[in-house]
This record gives C-alpha cells, structure tokens and sequence, in this order.
C-alpha cells in the first residue's frame, strides 16, 4: 500500500518528553508547498502499555483540546509508565475554524476511516492514523461533545460490540473513567467512524459526551480531567488512587433512542437534560417561524427513560437530532 505522506517531527518510539508536529504536506494558493501541522505531544519511559489520547475529532468540541494541552505540560516523563501519544486536535484544520467538518475538504474526520494514503487531508489524517498509530496504542480515549448543535448530559461511553472480550474491557474502561452518566451505546451510523476502526482493531476505546452549545465549562473540563486520569490509572500507565463517585448506568440500545425533526422552524424543549421522560411524552415542539396562528409540531417520545441528548440552537431544521434518550439499567 502507498505510504501516508504525513510525517512526525519527533520520535514516537524514544523515552522522555517530546513536543512537536504531524506534518502533513497540503499545496495550497498561499502557500505552494505547505503544510498542515498537527500539533502532538509524546511521553515515554520504559516498557510499558501506549495510551492514544485525541479531542477536537470535531473541531468544536473543546473539553478534551484543553484537558490535552494541560497534560502535555502538566505530565514528566518519569510519571508515565510505558507511553502517552497526546493529540489534542485530531481534525487540526477544523479545530483552527470551529467547526464541526474540515474547512479544506469538508471532511468529517469521525466519518472518514479507513481514509486514504493518496485522498483528502481529512482522509489522509484518517488513513495515518489507523496505519500508524493505532498498532501502537493499547487503549485510546476520543473526547467528544455535542458541538455547536447539539447538548449532552456529560457521560463516557463504549459501544456494545460483537466481540464481547472487547466489549468487556471497553465497558470497565468506561466505567473507570466514571463520568456522571455511563452509556453502554447501539451506534446508529458506525461506518467511518474512528470508534470503529479502533474497536475493530481489538484496542480499547472510551468515548465522551460531555456537554456541547459549541463551549466547554469547568465542570465539564473537570469531568473530563479526573476521568482520563482515571483511566490511565486503570492502565498502570499513571500511578494513584482513580477518584470515583456515583455514576448512572444507561443504554440506548436502538434507532428509537433517537429523535429527528421533521418540520424545522423555532425549537422549544419540553423537556431538560437529565429528566425522566416516559413512553408517549412530548419532549419538544416546533414552532412555525413565518406566522402565528398555527400549532406546533409535537414530537413524542418512542421509548421511556432519561433525555441524554437534546438540539442546542434555537432554530431547528428538519433532519436534525431533536432529542435522544437514555434507558436506565437495572
């Protein structure tokens, strides 16, 4: 297979603390042979298992970039045993924009996988990634949370997989990094998606969801940094005592979790994150935005339980996620 063009300024494989780039060669108007530099930290000491540690998967999604960056000033390497490949902005290019998708290519880096050697900068991202990071990696946390479009109870998550060795270890991962709510997730579109190619791989992955409205806060940034901990604790990769405290079970183990709009207009939820919600509820309306007189859309819940997930922007169009709820476990 043809090699990925991007390539570190620093060793990956040399004990000690090393700071430097992804450089991945991208030939523009402004500038004919230039690069994008990815921004990546590496610490080593000795033998040991490697953690791949990445935010900003979409750019607007900000608890994990500052969480990373703190750890990469924040760690020595005589703290670490075995290996911390730190990344705190995986779709750098859209981290830099604030959206969601690559401004270069429009690219979903989270939609991209396996990508390609000789495609898009996002694919191209995709691609060294899966080739040349992950056999590293024993264990990879993505930071996620809803962006500028979406809003979430803050929970850690791994997917409910058919090898269930892995599903098994993903599941004790999530439950060390002990966010308030814990998501054992049925993914709905898991083609392309970077949780895929990792578990698929046999590593083990946890996930976030960790607030959204396109902003962090310090309880979510909190979250995020005792959980992270937490789980390389879990790995013998730091050392101390994992913080843990209370932390609710939820699955969502189908389509009918999910919620979708079918006539945009003003968005009004009925109900806030973290509520029960029963089978048959309304859970939002949707106001007409060009005259008065006229009712809402009603949109009813398919399944009872806790709302996890719900539309952040006043304005809502049709096709996007209203609402989605979580199912208690017992």
């Amino acid at each position: 297979m043809q090699a990925n063009p991007i390539t570190p300024t620093i060793p990956l494989d040399q004990d000690g603390i090393h700071h430097g780039f992804l450089r991945l060669p991208y030939s523009r108007d402004d500038s004919a042979w230039g690069s994008v530099m990815i921004p990546i930290t590496v610490i080593k000491n000795g033998e040991g298992p490697t953690a791949l540690l990445t935010g900003a998967n979409h750019g607007d999604e900000y608890e994990g970039p500052v969480v990373l960056q703190e750890l990469t000033v924040a760690l020595k390497p005589e703290d670490v045993n075995g290996r911390i490949i730190i990344v705190p902005a995986f779709n750098f290019p859209a981290f830099m924009a604030g959206t969601r998708t690559s401004p270069i290519d429009r690219g979903n880096l989270n939609r991209s996988f396996p990508g390609r050697p000789d495609g898009t900068p996002t694919e191209k991202i995709a691609d060294y990634f899966q080739r040349y990071l992950l056999p590293l990696t024993d264990v990879a946390v993505d930071f996620h949370s809803g962006g500028k479009t979406l809003d979430f109870v803050p929970f850690a998550a791994a997917h409910i997989l058919e090898d269930k060795s892995n599903e098994k270890a993903c599941f004790e991962a999530m439950a060390a990094f002990n966010a308030p709510y814990s998501v054992q997730l049925l993914e709905i579109d898991n083609i392309g998606m970077y949780d895929t190619v990792v578990e698929s791989m046999g590593k083990v992955l946890v996930t976030t969801e960790l607030g959204g409205g396109g902003t962090a806060t310090a309880k979510t940034i909190g979250i995020a940094r005792k959980g992270l901990r937490n789980v390389l604790i879990q790995f013998g990769i730091l050392q101390g005592q994992k913080q843990l405290e209370s932390s609710v079970n939820l699955g969502m183990p189908g389509a009918d979790c999910f919620t979708f709009c079918e006539q945009g207009g003003l968005y009004e939820p009925m109900v806030d994150l973290g509520d029960p919600v029963g089978e048959g509820d309304i859970i939002a309306r949707v106001w007409p935005m060009d005259r008065t007189g006229v009712e809402p859309t009603r949109y009813h819940a398919k399944r009872s339980g806790i709302l996890i997930s719900r539309h952040f922007p006043g304005l809502i169009k049709s096709g996007d996620c209203a609402a989605v709820i979580g199912v208690p476990e017992v």
